[in-house]
């Protein structure tokens, strides 16, 4: 039997060890950062352009996404309101957040609106962004780019000075983002976001997934955006001024132990999107046919990526049963221009079709080309540096360059579309431009 002070010391000491534990408690509580104010905001064109998709961040539940708009004469004078989402991150550290989504519908076209978006918890500052015409007789101007990382940045400075000067209607970001977004838990992907701020919460921030989003399912890349179409941002289309839009995913080819059933949906879909979009009808009113996505079926750079060797997949369809090949769509359904990333240059092709030249004429390959144009736009700037091109280039290589930089595309009209690079090697140097023209729109295939 223990001796009594024994027993008044244990009862003594487990006294005082639930007193420390319960002020450990307190001072926990006490010490917690709350993180109810907004940050990463940006937008996106919601099922219409007529309507815009804000999106925004908090660490903690706010238990309310609210959106205060108007137009930029008459304040703030009306609200959207949604409930946030929990996102939790799949690393080690299951970082949480939470991801405001508030859906302005019904805009009125062709005006300037001024916003913010929070909760009674907290407020950010004031942005404004322009809605364009709903008709099609007008021209967008839009920066296009991919591989953009929050170390190395190159092309964000000016990108972001080009927006404070109102250059564009959208961007249009090729996938790539971060470099990664999951990375350090999730922190790469929220400095990102807050980079990226000063563009996309002024202009819509339309975007397609890359090889670096996939981790854990593509979960930062489905959490953080919200494109149109209702398919976690994998593929949807949408228009602006004569131009058709289509984004898709060439990561469902490569990352098929996440299933083949997103693949099949996605090509299902690209038929049915492409063959409306070239009905006769719908070409008088939309001519241009753009399409957007990550992984090229074409390049000249020589680090062995799949886009260098013949028989590419997202060109070809799968391996043996090349199945859900692209390139015989879009020449059937007479795609304008195929923009991609991926490799980190800037690459231009001559009109391409199974990998023979169909220019339009000798002094004149851009006017009424007898093939899909074919632009790589990788080089807006990332850890991971520039891509080397082969020492002998192919002849279907027009343009190429290592520079860091971005595109601009500017539709002037039913017929003309004007491309340039912007080099930031250069410090800002249109280091090469082109008009793409065409007389008539429709299928490359000869009746």
């Amino acid at each position: 039997m223990r001796s009594f002070p024994y027993v008044l010391f244990a009862l003594l000491a487990s006294a005082i060890a639930q007193k420390l534990e319960k002020k450990n408690a307190i001072s926990d509580n006490v010490g917690k950062v709350y993180h109810y104010q907004p940050e990463q905001v940006h937008l996106a064109f919601g099922e219409t352009t007529r309507d815009i998709v804000v999106t925004w961040s908090t660490r903690d539940d706010t238990k309310a996404s609210i959106c205060e708009y108007g137009l930029e004469t008459f304040e703030f004078v009306q609200k959207a309101t949604e409930p946030p989402k929990k996102f939790v991150d799949g690393g080690s550290a299951h970082s949480v957040q939470y991801i405001h989504r508030v859906t302005l519908s019904n805009l009125q076209p062709e005006k300037r609106y001024i916003y913010h978006c929070g909760s009674k918890l907290g407020w950010s500052p004031q942005f404004w962004f322009r809605t364009p015409p709903t008709h099609a007789d007008w021209s967008p101007t839009l920066a296009i780019y991919g591989d953009l990382g929050n170390e190395n940045a190159q092309s964000l400075p000016r990108l972001q000075q080009d927006t404070q000067r109102d250059m564009y209607d959208a961007i249009l970001h090729v996938g790539d983002f971060a470099y990664d977004m999951h990375s350090e838990n999730a922190a790469v992907g929220d400095e990102f976001m807050r980079q990226v701020e000063a563009i996309a919460a002024y202009v819509p921030y339309m975007v397609c997934a890359g090889n670096h989003e996939q981790t854990y399912n593509f979960s930062n890349y489905r959490a953080r955006f919200n494109m149109p179409g209702g398919t976690e941002n994998l593929f949807y289309s949408f228009d602006l001024g004569p131009i058709h839009f289509v984004a898709f995913s060439t990561e469902l080819y490569y990352f098929l132990h996440y299933g083949l059933k997103s693949l099949v949906s996605q090509y299902e879909w690209l038929v049915r999107d492409l063959e409306t979009a070239n009905r006769p009808e719908n070409r008088k009113t939309r001519p241009w046919i753009i399409t957007f996505a990550h992984r090229p079926m074409y390049c000249s750079n020589d680090n062995g990526d799949d886009c260098s060797k013949h028989e590419t997949v997202v060109r070809a369809g799968l391996p043996v049963l090349h199945m859900f090949g692209l390139e015989k769509l879009f020449y059937e359904q007479g795609v304008d221009v195929a923009i991609w990333a991926h490799e980190h240059c800037y690459e231009r092709l001559w009109p391409i079709y199974d990998y023979k030249v169909f220019n339009g004429s000798l002094t004149a390959p851009y006017r009424n080309p007898r093939a899909p144009v074919h632009i790589i736009t990788g080089s807006a700037g990332n850890k991971e540096g520039r891509e080397p091109f082969f020492k002998v280039m192919p002849k279907w290589s027009a343009f190429h360059s290592q520079d860091f930089g971005y595109t601009r595309l500017k539709a002037h009209n039913d017929t003309h579309l004007y491309f340039e690079q912007v080099s930031d090697d250069k410090d800002g140097q249109i280091i090469d431009a082109f008009w793409v023209v065409k007389d008539k729109h429709g299928s490359y295939v000869e009746e």
